[in-house]
């Protein structure tokens, strides 16, 4: 696993498929400020509830300068299935091989009921217009994370 990125760091490029089966490259972000949050699984609850937040908050978020790109091991077809469900407005990646969550230090051990495993590491990592870290938070919570992420972006929490 790569070391934990800080506020400062170049953050690491990527090219992966959306929803739709486009490639979407983190190059192509350049020149704004860019939300890429890791979450564990399409179409489970708490990553349901983390990307309506999402969901909820872009309008806002956008007129403050921010995009948001929503990385999983998904498939695409289940990022399809998910983005259809919960009527979300902004892409999300398929990283299966999660090189670019292992990049991000996004992927690594876990811990869950006495169970230690490899997995996605609910992370949140802002990239500021010149492809640099703005922001770096691990094991962040589901549920408030926008709340928080916002109070911390110094955006006015609705």
């Amino acid at each position: 696993m790569a070391e934990r990125l800080i506020p400062g760091d170049t953050a690491p490029g990527f090219t992966l498929k959306d929803q739709d089966g486009n490639d979407v490259s983190l190059e192509s972000y350049r020149g704004t400020n860019t939300i890429v949050y890791f979450y564990p699984a399409a179409s489970t609850p708490g990553c349901a509830k983390q990307a309506c937040d999402f969901r909820d908050s872009l309008a806002s978020l956008q007129a403050a300068g921010y995009k948001v790109v929503g990385v999983s091991p998904d498939p695409v077809p289940a990022l399809a299935k998910f983005v259809a469900e919960e009527a979300l407005t902004f892409p999300l990646l398929s990283d299966e091989d999660h090189k670019v969550a292992d990049a991000y230090a996004a992927w690594g051990e876990k811990k869950n009921y006495g169970r230690t495993y490899q997995g996605l590491i609910r992370s949140t990592i802002v990239v500021d217009t010149e492809g640099k870290v703005a922001v770096a938070q691990y094991n962040v919570r589901a549920t408030g994370h926008v709340a928080k992420l916002r109070r911390d972006l110094k955006l006015d929490v609705r």
